[in-house]
C-alpha cells in the first residue's frame, strides 16, 4: 500500500525533520508550477524518471533551470540508453502519477528499484521545495535533511554535474 502525504508528513517528523509546506492548484509540468506563486524560500525542483535500455530505473532530481543532458548523464552513470519511464511503471515502484514526481516518493520503492540522481546546481542550495507526493502542494526541506530522508528509505542518492561537460 502506497504511503499517504500524511503518513510521509509524520515519518519526517519522527526522523526530527522540520518542513513546511504550502497547498496550491495542481501543477503538472515546470512551466505550470512557474505560474504559481509559492512563498517557500529554496531551490525548485524538476523530476525526471527514467529507464535505460538495460531496465535499470533512475529519479533524477534537478534545479528547474538546470538543462540535463540525458545522453552525457547515461555515459557517467554506465547506464544504456535512456527513455521516461511510462506511468504504469512510475506507479509500480514509486506509487506516485505523473505530474506527483518527487524525492520523496523513494519512501514507496521499498524494493530499491530506482536509484536516486540528484543535479549538483540543486544540491548548493540550503533548502529544496518538492511535492509531498501530490502536486497540490509544496513543501520546503533543509537540503541535509533531504538526503537524509532519502537514505532512511534505503538509498544511497549521488550528487553529480547533469548538463554537458
Amino acid at each position: 500500500m502506497p504511503v499517504t502525504r500524511q503518513q510521509l508528513f509524520q515519518t519526517l517528523a519522527d526522523l526530527g525533520i522540520e518542513t513546511e509546506t504550502i497547498g496550491h492548484p495542481a501543477v503538472f509540468t515546470v512551466a505550470e508550477s512557474d505560474k504559481v506563486e509559492i512563498a517557500l524560500p529554496g531551490a525548485h525542483t524538476k523530476n525526471l524518471f527514467l529507464r535505460d535500455d538495460k531496465g535499470a530505473l533512475f529519479l533524477v532530481i534537478a534545479n528547474t533551470e538546470t538543462r540535463v543532458d540525458l545522453k552525457a548523464l547515461s555515459k557517467r552513470l554506465g547506464a544504456g540508453r535512456f527513455s521516461f519511464g511510462k506511468p504504469e511503471l512510475l506507479m509500480e515502484t514509486l506509487s506516485v502519477t505523473p505530474g506527483s514526481v518527487t524525492a520523496f516518493a523513494t519512501i514507496n520503492d521499498t524494493g530499491n528499484r530506482v536509484k536516486i540522481i540528484f543535479d549538483e546546481a540543486l544540491m548548493a542550495a540550503p533548502s529544496v521545495n518538492c511535492h509531498p507526493l501530490e502536486n497540490t502542494a509544496t513543501t520546503n526541506i533543509a537540503r541535509d535533511d533531504l538526503l537524509r530522508f532519502i537514505r532512511s528509505t534505503g538509498h544511497e542518492p549521488q550528487v553529480m554535474v547533469l548538463t554537458a561537460s
